[in-house]
């Protein structure tokens, strides 16, 4: 139940949401001389959202800063989150990627770099797929192909939001004896992490953090990007907006 009232909130308060709704409110009341305020309202928040430097510079101040592969300790483990792989798209010889496929790129290079000696890979099918794999599976095939030893990968594939990737995780880490106090190193898109440690914190995981999968790019004050609309800038918000909105659920849960 959760799960589907997170995924409702997700849609219906985004930014996209609000300005259609205004628009639309605001369209039907002119009819009574009273919705040129709320049409208005619409209209600015519409250019407001699609603006490229306030939505770039609201994902730089929400994403922490990347880590220095050579300032990185040596970690036993690295723990990878899933939700990066095209579930809708079936095939058995290969794996699509979504946009986050850092997550799974970044902890084959961690590996090869000896920076991590395994890699756990958390997440299962999420909703509604077509491609009967889990992504867990997915990225471990991936990841075997692209050098990783086979051995060297640990698979959770149950887990369908961020709460059962830590829970999970644990779980796993259990069962193979890992001691509770070991360190290891979380790795998941920048934007994600903060809910993302605050759910390994919460399951009692001690975890450094690798944010991957950057949204933002360095900031520019060219015309194009200070006044141009961009439809990729509204996606931006929606981003922000449902991992926001994801974080108070999850307090609401108790899940960090």
């Amino acid at each position: 139940m959760f799960f589907y009232l997170s995924q409702f909130l997700s849609i219906l308060l985004m930014p996209l949401s609000i300005c259609l709704v205004l628009i639309l409110y605001g369209f039907i009341r002119l009819k009574k001389n009273k919705g040129n305020g709320i049409l208005i309202s619409g209209i600015l928040f519409l250019l407001l959202f699609s603006n490229q430097f306030l939505s770039n510079l609201a994902m730089n101040t929400w994403e922490p800063e990347f880590k220095e592969l050579t300032s990185l300790p040596k970690y036993e483990i690295g723990i990878v989150l899933t939700g990066v792989t095209n579930l809708n798209k079936t095939t058995n010889d290969r794996t699509f990627f979504n946009k986050g496929a850092d997550r799974a790129t970044h902890a084959v290079q961690l590996y090869k770099l000896g920076k991590i000696k395994k890699i756990l890979i958390t997440g299962g099918q999420g909703l509604n797929p077509t491609n009967p794999n889990t992504e867990a599976a997915l990225l471990r095939d991936f990841m075997v192909m692209s050098g990783v030893a086979e051995e060297d990968v640990i698979l959770e594939d149950q887990a369908k939001n961020t709460h059962q990737n830590a829970a999970f995780t644990k779980e796993i880490l259990n069962q193979i004896g890992i001691p509770e106090n070991q360190k290891h190193l979380l790795i998941t898109s920048a934007f994600h992490m903060y809910r993302s440690k605050g759910c390994f914190d919460k399951a009692g995981l001690n975890t450094d953090t690798f944010p991957v999968d950057y949204y933002s790019n360095d900031s520019k004050f060219d015309l194009p990007t200070l006044l141009y609309p961009d439809p990729y800038s509204i996606y931006i918000w929606q981003k922000l907006f449902k991992e926001w909105l994801g974080i108070v659920m999850y307090k609401v849960a108790g899940y960090v």
